[in-house]
């Protein structure tokens, strides 16, 4: 039985190991729609809405972002007031653009949901809409490696493990035939 050479057996031992990264799909093959990954805690947010306006905000730590639209065609509500009050705490609002608006809260919510009202005063229109926001603690999360990357992970480890292991059988065979030569290599 001849033995393969060093490099030959390393060479093997590498496509052999990166085997199964080769046996995955590529672009264009796939069994379906996939789940949705979680990209993350999400940021909170909240929606408002009546038969006049629709009111959406986001916060951002204690920034709140609101974008307020008319509910028939959520066009922005131009030269619109409005009044916040999130947990019975007023918050005051500034006018950035038509439909837009910003907040600062002076402290952090408290986790869990809590209630937010809105007054809304646009030309003749007059209107409350309430709403929930629900704020959670992040959640710190560690991403994980794709499926992908495990199999190139997986087979790089197997190559370097097979080329250790063909290593260890060539020197094995080696010493072996030595001493049935008698010493002599």
């Amino acid at each position: 039985m001849q033995l393969l050479s060093l490099p030959s057996a390393l060479a093997l031992a590498l496509v052999l190991g990166l085997a199964p990264s080769w046996a995955l799909a590529g672009d264009g093959h796939d069994h379906g729609e996939a789940p949705a990954a979680a990209a993350g805690p999400a940021i909170p947010r909240f929606a408002a809405t009546s038969d006049l306006f629709e009111l959406v905000g986001v916060l951002d730590g204690q920034k709140l972002a609101l974008y307020l639209d008319h509910a028939g065609d959520n066009s922005p509500v131009k030269e619109a007031q409005l009044e916040i009050d999130i947990a019975g705490t007023r918050v005051p609002v500034t006018r950035v653009a038509d439909g837009e608006f910003q907040a600062a809260l002076a402290a952090p919510l408290a986790e869990g949901v809590s209630p937010v009202t809105a007054t809304v005063v646009a030309g003749n229109d007059t209107d409350l809409l309430a709403g929930e926001i629900d704020v959670h603690a992040a959640a710190q999360a560690h991403a994980e490696p794709t499926g992908r990357r495990n199999a190139l992970v997986a087979g790089a480890l197997a190559a370097v493990l097979a080329a250790l292991a063909l290593a260890w059988g060539l020197r094995r065979g080696r010493a072996a035939r030595a001493q049935r030569l008698g010493g002599a290599a």
